[in-house]
């Protein structure tokens, strides 16, 4: 006889036949699964804007495989997962609408194939509550279309967990242990260094704990992050003098890593500060946070529960790796962004979701009805909370990057057009719209002199930006200067000479 992954559950889904007469029948099993993320499609296309243009980081990834803009500097930490990711489009079209639906399509796809894993391992109903809970918050919408690793990280860590349960409690299921491998490979393909953290605690389990020794589940683990990683590795090496050096230039640029308190910092990026570096200014109001201190409590509920429940292991294991995978952004490095917790709150949101479930379904005589009635004024809540931040943040992120577009069209209007170069204040980004190559001499993205700069500008059109009240760099001094939009651009004699 096959083994069942959870025998509690075997049965749980199952159903009498449906009767021949009924012409509707209800969404069961996989289907509930694959309506949540068929809206969790929709709502990204609906509520974050297609025509959204792309962000500093995204120009940098599209820019590694775009036809029609030069390769921006890839500067140490980045993997090059994202590149390889947009590629079937980015690398024929540069219609940013199509990449984003594209994306989101993929995204949705990705929640799904997720959320199927665990089937077996607790009930649908549980699955589909996680799935929406993380569908429906505002960073998971916003970063779903984007050209950004943090969530398949997130999706290859939820997979990851599931194929891992389902190959240690039967030995045949070679698709499960694939899955381990390819979910593995996945994330080190987006961020090695969060697949590292992410598969600490199954390594611990496979090494350490007698019962959970399994070479096949080691072999598929090791194999599966030397698939992803191992093009990071060798680039390491060809391009950035080594793997020690690309790790001690990584933590250069995240500010150096090491204890540093970021609890702050993320609850300021909360309120849809997509970026908080540095993290200052005033917290947003306490319902925008309430959501972030209560998910890993209700998680934390959900262990107890399953705990009593005698399947521990389901629900203790992805809150390990979330705790091991959110520790060096919450105490390690001295800035926050919201998408680096989406591994993290993907882990929390099925013993969440677990938990939720149980408030409403366990029997309580009179206090069923009102653990219900609080959970779902709690959601309904949430949803409003989430949307709301949502709104704002979609709309000034499409404002900043429409500020770009602009810039990059009144630089076309003074000759900086393709071939040209662009160096200076936010250079990265509205080089890609501009069509031109990006350079720096100092920072993060230091990847020319001033000298070359100098000769460039003597045969094609080169252009300094500036914030207005800023002194331009010596070379640049005696150039033309223009007000662009809300920057100054000095540019190079080639273009006033035709």
């Amino acid at each position: 006889m096959a083994k069942t992954v959870n025998r509690p559950f075997v049965g749980a889904d199952r159903r009498s036949p449906p009767s021949t007469k009924r012409i509707f029948r209800r969404p069961h099993g996989q289907q509930w699964l694959a309506l949540v993320a068929g809206a969790f499609t929709l709502a990204q296309l609906i509520l974050v804007r297609p025509g959204m243009g792309l962000g500093w980081d995204e120009t940098v990834y599209v820019s590694q495989v775009g036809s029609d803009v030069p390769a921006a500097f890839f500067s140490a930490p980045r993997a090059r997962g994202v590149s390889l990711l947009v590629a079937p489009i980015a690398s024929w079209s540069s219609s940013t609408a199509l990449l984003r639906v594209y994306l989101a399509v993929l995204s949705g796809l990705g929640l799904f194939v997720a959320l199927r894993v665990w089937r077996g391992l607790f009930p649908t109903r549980v699955l589909a509550a996680a799935g929406a809970l993380f569908a429906t918050l505002w960073v998971t919408l916003f970063y779903g279309p984007q050209a950004m690793p943090n969530y398949w990280v997130a999706i290859g860590a939820l997979a990851c967990v599931g194929c891992f349960l389902r190959a240690q409690a039967d030995r045949f299921d070679r698709a499960a242990l694939w899955g381990v491998g390819l979910s593995a490979a996945l994330m080190a393909w987006m961020r090695p260094t969060d697949a590292v953290y992410v598969t600490l605690p199954l390594f611990f389990l496979v090494v350490c704990v007698r019962r959970w020794r399994s070479p096949r589940l080691l072999v598929a683990l090791v194999a599966g992050l030397v698939a992803g990683a191992g093009e990071w590795v060798v680039e390491a090496y060809v391009s950035y003098g080594g793997l020690a050096q690309r790790l001690s230039d990584g933590s250069k640029i995240q500010g150096g890593l090491g204890w540093n308190l970021a609890f702050d910092d993320q609850m300021r990026s909360l309120g849809g500060r997509v970026l908080c570096r540095p993290c200052t200014g005033a917290m947003p109001a306490p319902p925008v946070m309430l959501w972030w201190f209560a998910l890993p409590v209700v998680a934390a509920l959900g262990a107890v529960i399953a705990v009593k429940a005698r399947r521990r292991v389901n629900s203790l294991l992805p809150l390990a790796c979330a705790a091991v995978v959110g520790f060096p952004y919450l105490f390690m490095i001295g800035y926050a962004a919201p998408r680096f917790l989406l591994p993290v709150y993907i882990l929390l949101a099925i013993p969440a979701a677990d938990a939720l479930i149980h408030l409403v379904t366990a029997p309580g005589g009179g206090r069923r009805p009102v653990a219900a009635t609080l959970v779902a004024l709690g959601l309904v809540g949430h949803l409003g909370v989430q949307f709301a931040v949502l709104h704002h943040t979609v709309h000034g992120t499409t404002v900043s990057h429409e500020d770009w577009a602009d810039t990059a069209t009144q630089l076309h209007r003074l000759g900086v057009k393709p071939p040209c170069m662009l160096t200076g204040y936010e250079d990265v980004p509205i080089a890609f719209y501009t069509g031109c190559s990006s350079v720096d001499t100092v920072g993060h993205n230091a990847n020319t002199t001033v000298d070359a700069i100098v000769r460039a500008g003597q045969r094609l059109p080169v252009g300094v930006l500036i914030t207005p009240g800023q002194k331009p760099p010596t070379y640049a001094r005696t150039w033309e200067a223009h007000r662009v939009g809300h920057l100054m651009v000095y540019v190079a004699p080639a273009v006033r000479a035709g």
